[in-house]
């Protein structure tokens, strides 16, 4: 079946010489990956490897084969041309870090347009600002919204936070969770909006200290959810 959607690359893969294996999230069908045949090698032709890098925005007609895991693109072109992304080296280490949670975390082959406008809100929030200290942990929070975990705001004021059933406790849970500094950390970004991240004022240790406990979260809600390789460079930039 031949399809136009929008889609986001997740990530890209060498598959033989000359061959990318693709995972995108499109707009109409959620998680696709694609078998792009000799785009390594083809001064020619209609895909061009740079369209495939991280989180690129594209328009794609593509064959959709349910029989099939690999599906292939017959056209792509960019999308929301980005400015800044891949060439700040900060926001170049983002990208590719929130890709390997977005691979490790969307899994499913199905339409859901209110996480495709968020990945793409985001994306351009990130391209056209420069107080991003913050963004990825912001960016890691506001995705469980639609990934179904969430944290549940109705005991705000209680003094632990259940890691395991993502719920505000009066009293400390057996298995993991958070209290003290981590949690008055943590309970800063929960709902804010983009405009309001500068604001938190953040120190190195800390920030360190939030995107380890949001790495945890995903953890403990997402089976087959793996700790991205990126991590330590995303860490040492922010350090």
């Amino acid at each position: 079946m031949l399809v136009t959607t929008k889609a986001i690359v997740l990530n890209a893969i060498k598959y033989g010489d000359s061959n990318l294996i693709v995972k995108c999230y499109t707009e109409l069908e959620g998680s696709k990956s694609y078998l792009l045949r000799g785009v390594l090698s083809s001064k020619k032709g209609k895909l061009k490897t740079a369209y495939f890098q991280p989180l690129t925005q594209l328009k794609i007609v593509a064959n959709h084969n349910n029989k099939a895991a690999l599906n292939s693109i017959k056209e792509a072109q960019v999308i929301n041309h980005y400015k800044t992304v891949f060439t700040n080296i900060t926001k170049q280490s983002i990208v590719f870090f929130l890709s390997e949670v977005l691979t490790y975390s969307i899994q499913e082959e199905e339409n859901n347009t209110e996480l495709y406008q968020f990945l793409e809100a985001s994306l351009g929030w990130l391209d056209s600002n420069e107080k991003i200290a913050n963004f990825h942990l912001y960016f890691l929070l506001n995705l469980t919204k639609y990934l179904g975990f969430y944290p549940e705001t109705n005991n705000f004021k209680f003094e632990y936070f259940d890691l395991t059933e993502g719920s505000f406790v009066n009293t400390p849970p057996k298995f993991e969770y958070i209290s003290g500094n981590d949690l008055d950390a943590f309970k800063k970004l929960l709902g804010i909006h983009f405009d309001a991240l500068d604001k938190i004022e953040f120190n190195a240790k800390t920030r360190q200290q939030v995107l380890t406990i949001l790495i945890r979260y995903f953890e403990l809600h997402l089976s087959g959810f793996r700790k991205p390789k990126s991590l330590t460079i995303l860490k040492s930039v922010f350090n």
